[in-house]
């Protein structure tokens, strides 16, 4: 087999393995929302090298699932690491899977955007390092996306559930 034929095999079998991935979540999400009586649509995208899976509602009452999101979105954190758990299980592959509900995540990334657009605009007018609201890591790597395409330096601070972001001039 030529190094070619190796690349695109290996490509396909990322491509199948994120694929069982998707199938194992959204079986785990639909038994769980059937346990729980309610309604939502699993949607499923592989991007990026990356399982997305979104639980959408396309009519109704979505308080619901607006309650499985939780506060700050600690409820989605959390059941997102069950759905982990669970291809973890099912597959023995740890997932890097992404849990959306209602566009949650698309909501908070755009404010996130807004966050550390703000803070490198503070940083660059002060000179001055700014810290950040706690937040977990998933949130705290958009921000340092952010912060490092627009030409400033960021580190995480603290720990636990008051690990945050530190926006500066140089880290």
């Amino acid at each position: 087999m030529t190094e070619a034929q190796e690349v695109v095999a290996d490509e396909a079998s990322a491509a199948s393995r994120l694929e069982e991935e998707g199938d194992v979540a959204a079986d785990y999400l639909e038994e769980l929302l059937d346990i729980a009586d309610i309604d939502g649509d699993i949607d499923i995208e592989v991007r990026s090298g990356r399982t997305y899976i979104s639980i959408v509602q396309e009519e109704g009452d979505d308080a619901a699932l607006r309650e499985l999101i939780g506060r700050k979105g600690d409820g989605l954190e959390a059941l997102q690491e069950l759905v982990r758990l669970a291809v973890l299980t099912s597959t023995g592959n740890r997932s890097r899977l992404v849990l959306d509900i209602l566009g949650y995540r698309r909501g908070r990334t755009s404010e996130l955007t807004r966050l550390a657009e703000d803070a490198v605009a503070q940083v660059k007018e002060s000179g001055e390092n700014v810290a950040l609201e706690p937040m977990s890591a998933y949130e705290r790597k958009i921000v340092h996306d952010v912060v490092a395409e627009l030409g400033l330096q960021s580190a995480s601070d603290g720990e636990g559930a008051r690990r945050h972001v530190v926006v500066s001039v140089d880290a």
